[in-house]
């Protein structure tokens, strides 16, 4: 597949009027192609193989919140980055999940083609599934190189997306809480 993923590199190169065989661009075809497979390796990846048995029974039942997960993604209307953070929070139900987790969760959706919005709600439900919380909360902060890169070329934009679930959704206390701990 690299070797495939290389040659359209180098049919891209060349459509743009570059000369794919010039010193600086002979080799970029092939570290393109597998750059493209790193920043996409979340196709690879299954939500049970990650977690891989790491929760554990707990009597918490107080909100657990996770901030500041750095997230990389692509964009998949541009295939340009979008950059940012992500807080996780939930209320277990006699299940907590190990640390490390949350952010190996972020990593597998953001490391597949996406819009912000979905990636989202996909960390938000895979939260919920595997700790069958009470309820899930998760805000995603990002700036999208398509919007500045591009276009409108607008530098200091940044969107932010949430998903609540359970409590989080139905509480309003339980919300209030959430979005204290996360911008307090």
């Amino acid at each position: 597949m690299t070797e495939e993923l290389a040659t359209h590199y180098r049919d891209i190169i060349a459509g743009l009027g570059e000369d794919p065989d010039r010193e600086g661009l002979r080799d970029t075809p092939m570290r393109a192609a597998k750059a493209m497979q790193f920043l996409n390796q979340g196709y690879g990846q299954t939500l049970e193989s990650l977690v891989n048995g790491a929760v554990f029974e707990s009597q918490t039942d107080e909100m657990i919140l996770v901030k500041d997960i750095e997230l990389y993604s692509m964009c998949e209307h541009h295939l340009l980055p979008f950059i940012g953070k992500c807080h996780i929070a939930y209320l277990p139900k006699g299940k907590v999940l190990g640390l490390s987790k949350f952010a190996r969760i972020v990593d597998m959706y953001a490391r597949r083609m996406q819009i912000q919005e979905n990636l989202t709600r996909q960390i938000a439900e895979a939260v919920q599934e595997v700790t069958e919380a009470r309820g899930v909360g998760v805000i995603v902060e990002a700036q999208h190189m398509c919007m500045m890169m591009r276009g409108v070329e607008k530098q200091n934009s940044c969107m932010k997306t949430s998903v609540m679930l359970g409590a989080f959704r139905n509480n309003l206390n339980t919300r209030q809480e959430f979005l204290t701990l996360v911008h307090g």
